[in-house]
């Protein structure tokens, strides 16, 4: 069968595949990373790694840590904590970048870790922007981070995949910002939502390697597991130039020849291979768009927004989706000369120092500067509220960074925007949010084709010892879509260190329905709607569950980090859209939270769960998700392998 670019990338880090067996959309697989990023939360993976019983690296070139995020933060309990995961890296022989180096992504690209054709990943949702060197980057968990330092390895599902066709070519002063604001926008009913994104299409070749670094990086807020370019001629001349500057610099990680090689031997999606999703957007009708406030996916063209005079308190030109350097330039081509407006405070930070010093050097520094810019060093900072310039109540700010949710930039009663780097900056020139040229309304060109995931192979799941070959029990039909982990378990009890077991099991469900606890019994299997265990990443969210005495969830989609989470703790998580459909047909008229739906059986064998005498598939369960269940977590699997 025909397979995508990320299919094939993912085949090329399986690890255990028959020959010649491919790594498709669904499967479960076990996957080798090229590299693994970790940056302040070094530290929390270091606690992970040493309580699974592992003393040294398997591998200490696997790793790559770069301290980004807090660097504002002087407290001698920060500098310790800094301090610590340096000590470690050289006694583990890991390439430690320091703080000031730069915004870790940055420094994974710029450093020369992520290459085409590589599968890198990172302790950070925004580990999407390797997408841009046509490399597979995207997130994993902390406990997923310390496993690959352990064993060099860990499991992954390979997503359904999305293929995006830009066409048309970018008007002047339109940049890679709003082409990924225009997809949030445009598409903002969850067409790419836990999917992997292939960009194509003559489009593409408009878009710099900085601009498609802004749009790989978005696919995250956009919902997608991964957003990934081509190997293009573009890249392959920003490979030469990156080098030309590692060499220059002592540390050729790659050379002119590797470039040319893997140009030579580039991966590209096979004819006839299988989208779950196909969507098209005309470069030519995006013009600046802004977002927000407070999502996303909220979407306003610069003519109307420019209308209502939203005036703005902070403006913020940061982050790992837009502080490079021609990102600097447009901002300070637009406040040359000028003077930012009484009233707002424009805060500015590098996405790198090596990008600073290129910025310094060709004298956008000292324009943004003599604007009336106040700097701040290349690192995280505001963009996730730590450090100077944070939103205070009632205030209002337009920033160049990649998420404006309700207090992530500073107090929950502020408000923020997102737009490109030449919009904030004129906005703060202005003191009202508007674009530094005018632009007409227009019609984004936007088309959209549904196809579903890829079809299964059909045949019998081969079932390991010690795990079941059936399940059944009473189903509990949730109706409800994206039931969020404070639903599933409350933020109040996350941060208790003193919740007993029982505690935890009779808070699950609570928020969602204060009933459940005396609904629920022991081997009950829980079905519910789309993008089930959305929000936070805490990892209690899947265990109440399982302490309860939960079987397993079933769901017509999930939030991957919450599968991560409860497969790591040795939870089960089942997807089947036909046995959501049939209880949503069924149940319609029903109003209740929870509603009992009948006795099912679940045959792993034959990746079918039955009700009522009809069979519903479910993607089938491979053998790795069913050797951590059998083991009891992720973290035993590992335990298990170093003993």
């Amino acid at each position: 069968m025909p397979s995508s670019l990320i299919e094939q990338i993912a085949t090329a880090h399986a690890v255990g595949l028959a020959e010649g067996q491919p790594a498709l959309a669904g499967d479960f697989i076990r996957i080798r990373p090229k590299h693994i990023m970790t940056h302040d939360n070094t530290s929390a993976v270091m606690k992970k790694f040493q309580s699974i019983g592992a003393s040294g690296l398997h591998n200490p070139g696997q790793p790559v840590f770069a301290i980004d995020h807090d660097i504002q933060n002087h407290s001698p309990e920060n500098l310790g904590k800094y301090a610590k995961i340096e000590s470690f890296a050289r006694e583990q022989g890991v390439d430690f970048y320091p703080a000031g180096t730069g915004i870790s992504h940055q420094v994974m690209v710029e450093y020369g870790y992520v290459t085409p054709g590589s599968m890198v990943v990172g302790s950070d949702s925004h580990s999407n922007l390797y997408g841009a060197i046509a490399a597979l980057g995207t997130p994993v968990v902390r406990t997923d981070a310390a496993a690959i330092w352990a064993t060099g390895e860990t499991w992954w599902q390979v997503p359904q995949v999305a293929r995006v066709t830009l066409t048309g070519a970018l008007r002047p002063g339109v940049v890679g910002k709003d082409v990924i604001i225009a997809l949030c926008g445009a598409f903002n009913n969850d067409e790419v939502l836990n999917m992997a994104v292939e960009f194509q299409g003559e489009g593409v070749d408009c878009l710099t390697m900085d601009q498609r670094m802004s749009v790989a990086n978005m696919t995250t807020e956009w919902g997608a597991l991964a957003g990934v370019f081509p190997f293009d001629e573009t890249l392959r001349q920003w490979l030469h130039a990156r080098a030309e500057w590692l060499g220059s610099r002592n540390t050729p990680r790659y050379t002119p020849e590797d470039v040319e090689r893997w140009y030579q031997q580039r991966p590209e999606a096979e004819s006839g291979c299988h989208y779950a999703v196909e969507l098209e957007l005309d470069l030519s009708t995006v013009i600046p768009h802004v977002s927000g406030p407070d999502h996303v996916k909220v979407m306003h063209a610069l003519p109307e927004i420019e209308r209502e005079h939203v005036k703005v308190n902070k403006a913020y030109l940061l982050s790992c989706v837009n502080a490079r350097l021609e990102d600097l330039a447009e901002a300070a081509s637009v406040v040359d000369g000028k003077q930012v407006a009484d009233g707002v405070d424009f805060y500015v930070a590098a996405a790198s120092g090596n990008v600073q010093a290129e910025a310094e050097s060709r004298g956008y520094w000292d324009t943004l500067g003599r604007a009336g810019a106040h700097f701040l060093p290349p690192g995280c900072g505001t963009c996730i509220g730590l450090g100077a310039g944070t939103l205070e109540p009632g205030e209002v700010g337009i920033s160049a960074t990649n998420r404006n949710f309700k207090g992530r930039m500073g107090s929950r009663d502020a408000k923020a925007y997102l737009a490109s780097p030449a919009v904030v900056a004129a906005s703060a020139v202005a003191g009202y949010i508007c674009a530094p040229e005018a632009y007409e309304d227009t019609t984004l060109g936007t088309t959209v084709s549904v196809h579903g995931p890829r079809p299964a192979q059909g045949g019998t799941t081969r079932i390991l010892e010690g795990f079941p070959t059936r399940v059944e029990g009473r189903l509990l039909w949730l109706p409800v879509d994206n039931l969020n982990t404070d639903g599933i378990y409350s933020g109040k009890m996350t941060y208790r260190d003193d919740v007993t077991e029982a505690e935890m099991a009779a808070a699950a469900m609570e928020n969602y329905d204060p009933a459940f606890a005396d609904l629920s019994e022991s081997g009950d299997i829980i079905v519910a709607g789309l993008n089930f265990g959305t929000g936070s990443s805490r990892e209690q969210a899947a265990t109440c569950l399982k302490i309860r005495g939960i079987s397993c969830v079933i769901a017509e989609s999930y939030s991957q980090t919450y599968v991560r989470n409860a497969i790591n703790n040795g939870f089960l998580c089942l997807t089947s859209p036909e046995l959501v459909a049939h209880l949503r047909d069924a149940h319609a008229g029903n109003s209740g939270l929870t509603i009992e739906a009948g006795h099912a059986v679940i045959d792993f064998e034959a990746s079918a769960i039955t009700l009522d005498g009809t069979a519903y598939p479910f993607s089938p369960l491979g053998e790795v998700p069913q050797e951590i269940i059998v083991a009891g977590g992720a973290e035993n699997v590992v335990r298990a392998r170093l003993s």
